[in-house]
């Protein structure tokens, strides 16, 4: 037999023994029974809205489906992602099966970038970086910013769903986005008109910033104000500051 063709045999036998081994584990993987339940809740920003025994808990209807030891023909896995996505603070959720039998859940945690304040604080609710309501929750409290209408009324978290407010769901995730911003703005308020003001955590300045236009630029003014200003005059000089207009610092 020719050498070239005693190759392509061996080959040809090589390659349809990894078929037939593939197949094989293929099909005992299949019909292996569930071994451990992995959960994995990723925690990316410090949030602890679910845990690792929420997880579960949903996963198994709370114990009342047991996982460990089911058969796989018993266990749908895009039922439990669908289970799991329907909670308010799961924003991803991917549930498979390894090859050793156990079922892996992992969950990405919904990120609250402010808290939208009503007169009665347990109505309040969080806001998350796509716009969506999230309820309080029991097991922990974001330090995000408050926000209301001026003179306490409530927004509601369909005021930042159209073309209108998304701009200001977009100065939101700004502050949320700048470690220095994040911590210095205290609480904002929406005006009837639609401006925009906020109380600071250090400094007595109330900050008039208008409309959610030309974000970065205002921001960018108001640094220009406290590197320059308070530094010389003191933080106590002025009580009011507006940075709405462009090329302008008002200060009073």
């Amino acid at each position: 037999m020719p050498r070239n063709t005693q190759n392509l045999l061996i080959a040809t036998v090589c390659l349809l023994l990894l078929i037939g081994l593939g197949a094989f584990a293929a099909v005992r993987q299949a019909n292996r029974k569930v071994g451990g339940v992995i959960v994995s809740v990723s925690n990316e920003f410090n949030n602890f809205f679910i845990g690792q025994r929420e997880v579960t808990g949903l996963l198994t209807r709370q114990g009342r489906d047991r996982l460990e030891g089911a058969a796989p023909a018993d266990i749908d896995l895009k039922a439990l992602e669908a289970r799991l996505k329907a909670h308010s603070f799961v924003k991803e959720a991917e549930v498979y099966r390894d090859l050793a039998g156990n079922l892996h859940a992992d969950v990405r945690q919904s990120r609250p970038i402010a808290r939208l304040v009503h007169a009665d604080a347990r109505q309040d609710s969080y806001l998350d970086a796509d716009g969506r309501k999230l309820p309080l929750s029991s097991l922990f409290t974001a330090r995000v910013v408050p926000i209301s209408r001026s003179g306490g009324v409530p927004l509601a978290a369909s005021f930042f769903q159209d073309s209108t407010g998304t701009r200001y769901l977009e100065f939101l995730r700004y502050i949320d986005e700048k470690p220095f911003w994040r911590a210095q703005v205290a609480e904002i308020f929406v005006a009837p008109n639609g401006k925009i003001s906020f109380t600071q955590q250090v400094g007595d300045q109330r900050v008039e910033f208008g409309f959610p236009d030309n974000i970065s630029e205002k921001f960018a003014k108001l640094m220009v104000f406290y590197r320059q200003i308070p530094p010389v005059l003191g933080w106590d000089t002025y009580h009011r500051v507006n940075v709405e207009f462009k090329d302008q610092i008002i200060c009073e």
